[in-house]
């Protein structure tokens, strides 16, 4: 039997450091919090081959005084906590006592340093965790760290870094992160040599933003803040129509420090519900503060995932606070028009909308039903409008003109008029005389079963008939025009294409969305003048007739100024 013994400290200095330094953005990460916690006001990054041959950070923070410099390299050596309790109300951005050490334990490192208010520094090196003297500097006030030749003494770990260029990516990401959270710090970073970035003291959040996103972003952007109790939340939230395929636009920030936190973004996602279309992701840069006793940065060596005190309230205020403001805002995208001396080219924008709005359906693929089946409109007062294509209405409008999508538009009204019955405890119900049998797969049958409860609650009443046959008594009234059966099937094809049974209020959402689209008119329905006005009188009375439950634009909006422009009258 193999004995129990105690590593030899190259051994744990090595493991430590592969917990905490995983590539050259890594150390970017752990030196330029060490150098925002000294309170500097420049910091410059230079790198060499990615970083892997050179990382150089210089600072003009406090320094550190010569004889904490031998110190600063040993294991959960800090200044910034004196004991236990103190894990609990951390208001730094490093802590653990770990960074250098790990730095030091896989790299050719060497730190000088001057104290404010001294007249001389120090500098010292550590190779792969073996300190060198301590000897004299003069240079500058602040701090000078090099770490040449990473992982030099770990050939392994090396072989998993990627090319220059990717770390130089990932490197580029750490310091536009730290220089979101801190707009009154000067950041340069330079490669081999040559300028990457360079953000002045001067540049405050937005022209950060800009300058790190665009304009395009910048421009779609509206400020949001709200206030829970200690909890302050302030920060920009963008227009949907700025929507990415992926998250790497949402940036999360607490009390200065870039996080990870999934119930924090799914709250975000879930605030532009119906705004979005399946698979797009909104944009936004949201900042907590929050005073430090409410949450636990002491979760994972590399400090970027926390464990709040009250995650739930938390979840409720960033979602509420991004909903109530997309709800003030005129969220109608406008159209896209042809660059400048090519009349008639179709811009991509106008023709995604255009030429898909037959073939765009819910994220279910909900197969729609042949046949006049749309939901009966009353009678209307007239109104100005149009419809082209059997597909679009086109209105004037004091400033230009709408186009709008009466499919999508329909399915946002039939939306909110079940969801708000629903809320209202006035969804009529129709009962089918003789309950239908709907045989369905094992798993389907479960699954249904499973959320019987949501189901009735819409107006589908289903029970058991064992051997995989459900039965099918009742169906919103609502839409009574629309085959009890296909509403019915389609909501089983959207709760068999989600990984997880989802929350009730997401499946209230997905399930009323996929009644709406059924029952709603068609892109090809020839509508009557009296319908059409009828559909402009809803929209005027709908809470959000800028998209439909499944986040496609109801609208585009063509302003007279553009008309002229296209008629070269400008």
């Amino acid at each position: 039997m193999a004995r129990i013994i105690q590593l030899p400290v190259s051994v744990i200095t090595k493991i430590a450091a592969g917990e905490v330094i995983e590539r050259p953005a890594s150390v970017i990460k752990e030196l330029l919090e060490n150098s925002v916690d000294a309170l500097a006001t420049r910091i410059e990054v230079d790198l060499e081959q990615g970083g892997t041959e050179l990382i150089r950070v210089v600072d003009d923070g406090h320094g550190i005084e010569p004889a904490d410099l031998s110190l600063a390299f040993a294991s959960h050596a800090t200044s910034k906590l004196r004991d236990a309790d103190d894990l609990f109300r951390i208001g730094t951005m490093g802590f653990r006592g770990e960074a250098l050490a790990s730095i030091g334990g896989v790299a050719r490192v060497t730190l000088q340093s001057r104290a404010a208010g001294r007249d001389d520094g120090a500098e010292i090196t550590c190779a792969g965790g073996e300190l060198g003297p301590l000897r004299p500097w003069n240079g500058a006030s602040g701090t000078r760290l090099e770490a040449r030749h990473l992982f030099f003494n770990t050939p392994v770990r090396k072989k998993f870094l990627k090319t220059h260029s990717t770390e130089l990516g990932h490197v580029t990401d750490m310091v536009q992160r730290l220089a979101l959270a801190h707009p009154h710090v000067h950041f340069v970073l330079r490669h081999n040599g040559r300028g990457v970035l360079e953000v002045p003291e001067s540049a405050g959040l937005l022209d950060r933003i800009t300058l790190f996103f665009g304009s395009e972003v910048r421009d779609k952007l509206y400020p949001i803040e709200a206030d829970q109790g200690q909890v302050h939340l302030a920060g920009w939230i963008a227009d949907p129509s700025c929507d990415r395929g992926n998250a790497k636009l949402q940036y999360l920030y607490l009390n200065g420090r870039w996080i990870r936190d999934r119930s924090l973004l799914h709250a975000l996602q879930e605030a532009y519900r119906g705004l979005l279309m399946t698979g797009r992701y909104a944009v936004g840069f949201l900042f907590i503060t929050m005073p430090a006793d409410q949450v636990d940065v002491n979760v994972h060596p590399t400090k970027t995932e926390v464990r709040f005190r009250d995650s739930q309230a938390l979840y409720h205020l960033v979602r509420a606070a991004v909903k109530h403001k997309l709800s003030d805002l005129n969220l109608v995208p406008r159209l896209q028009l042809p660059p400048e001396g090519v009349p008639g080219t179709p811009s991509p924008d106008a023709d995604m909308f255009a030429s898909r709005a037959d073939d765009i359906q819910a994220p279910w693929d909900v197969v729609m039903p042949s046949g006049p089946t749309r939901a009966p409109m009353p009678p209307p007062k007239p109104q100005r409008a149009i419809q082209i294509h059997d597909s679009y209405l086109v209105v004037e409008t004091p400033t230009g003109m709408l186009v709008i999508d009466q499919h999508a538009l329909h399915e946002r009204i039939l939306f909110e008029q079940l969801r708000r019955r629903i809320r209202d405890g006035q969804l009529e119900v129709q009962r089918l005389l003789i309950p239908e049998p709907v045989d369905l797969p094992g798993d389907q049958a479960a699954c249904v079963l499973e959320a019987g409860e949501e189901l009735r609650g819409l107006g589908l009443e289903v029970e058991d008939f064992g051997g995989g046959t459900v039965l099918l008594s009742s169906y919103p009234a609502l839409l009574s025009r629309v085959s009890p059966l296909d509403i019915f099937k389609s909501v089983v094809d959207g709760l068999m294409n989600r990984e997880r049974l989802p929350s009730k209020e997401q499946m209230l959402h997905h399930l009323l969305a996929t009644m709406a689209c059924k029952a709603a008119v068609k892109a090809g329905d020839p509508l009557t003048g009296e319908e059409i006005t009828y559909l402009m009188e809803l929209r005027d009375m709908a809470e959000d007739s800028h998209h439909c439950p499944h986040g496609r634009p109801t609208s585009l909006q063509f302003s007279k100024t553009e008309l002229e422009k296209q008629f070269r009258r400008i």
